[in-house]
Order: C-alpha cells, then sequence, then structure tokens
C-alpha cells in the first residue's frame, strides 16, 4: 500500500513541476511581443492554452500530493 502512495506523491510532484514550468513559458511568451520563445513564436493569444494546461497540471498536482 505504501508502494502505491509514494508513485502517487511523485507522480503528484512530477505534475506540480512541469504545471510551474508550462505556467512560466505561458506568462513569459505572453509578455515577449511576438519575439520567439525557446524558439517557438506565440502570440498573446496563443499564450492562454499553455496557461490553461499548466494550471490544469498545477491543481491536478498538488491533489494528488495532498491526498497521499
Amino acid at each position: 500500500m505504501e508502494n502505491k502512495t509514494n508513485f502517487r506523491r511523485f507522480f503528484g510532484a512530477s505534475l506540480t513541476i512541469l504545471g510551474v514550468a508550462v505556467i512560466l513559458f505561458a506568462l513569459i511568451a505572453f509578455l515577449s511581443d511576438n519575439k520567439p520563445v525557446l524558439g517557438l513564436s506565440v502570440s498573446k493569444g496563443e499564450a492562454a492554452a499553455p496557461f490553461i494546461v499548466g494550471m490544469i497540471f498545477l491543481v491536478t498536482g498538488v491533489n494528488l500530493v495532498r491526498e497521499s
């Protein structure tokens, strides 16, 4: 049973870190004024999609860590 808890904790921490990284990318892309970010040209409207995905990852990861 503890192995399952450790996996949930690890997976939750991974999702949380990934969510923060994606949110930071979206915020930098939003503020870049159509300049390439990490080789990608992202407009202000297109920066909303990674932000939403990052928020989903962040909330899911925090809930997994909190419940285990």
